[in-house]
């Protein structure tokens, strides 16, 4: 039997205060969250132009809105941890996690998108968690239990088809230069749906 590859960073400890990238993909990569869709937006130039592009936009579906719930409500249920940047995509979840023990017992607010204070993103120290086993509050426990409550939902909801992959992928943010190009990333991904090297089969309908 082949070994799974462990992409955690064996020593680093994954509950330390600082900025997590995060990408989950749902098995096998099958659009479960919606689609692309192409729309039409309209815009004002100056003061009598009018402008019409088309651009493309995530449309969730049932399955894709309670994911994007559950993770604008994170928050909730770790009082140390605000959601920066997230996007729910048809077939895989973004999101920037700040990790923060000063928060705890302030009272975070739900669902704020913000620019992040420059200190989250300074370089962190290695910590070491001597077996790699999972630490209340780290990346790794908060984001098995998103996973776990959008799957609890599917399956109450006639939804029993819907599987996540088994591992995700966490990038730690070190400075500002990565922490603006990974939130941009995530804006425009909509964007750039046709590159993604995460679709798989979809169409880009019309609305």
């Amino acid at each position: 039997m082949k070994e799974r590859k462990n992409i955690r960073l064996r020593n680093y400890d994954y509950s330390s205060d600082g900025l997590y990238f995060i990408t989950i993909c749902t098995k096998n990569r099958e659009n479960h969250f919606g689609e692309i869709a192409a729309v039409d937006t309209v815009g004002i130039v100056g003061t009598s132009h009018v402008m019409s592009q088309r651009s493309q936009q995530m449309v969730l579906n049932e399955i894709g809105k309670i994911a994007d719930e559950y993770l604008n409500d994170i928050p909730q249920h770790f009082s140390h941890v605000e959601m920066d940047e997230f996007i729910i995509m048809p077939n895989h979840v973004h999101c920037i996690l700040v990790l923060d023990k000063s928060l705890v017992g302030v009272g975070v607010g739900v669902g704020t998108r913000h620019v992040v204070s420059q200190h989250h993103v300074v370089s962190q120290p290695t910590q070491y968690n001597q077996f790699s086993k999972p630490i209340t509050g780290s990346v790794s426990v908060i984001i098995q239990q998103y996973k776990s409550s959008v799957k609890r939902w599917c399956n109450k909801n006639g939804h029993e088809y819907f599987q996540w992959q088994s591992r995700f992928h966490d990038h730690v943010i070190r400075d500002g230069e990565s922490y603006e190009r990974i939130k941009n990333y995530i804006i425009n991904n909509p964007s750039h749906w046709n590159d993604d090297s995460l679709k798989t089969k979809t169409e880009i309908n019309e609305l």
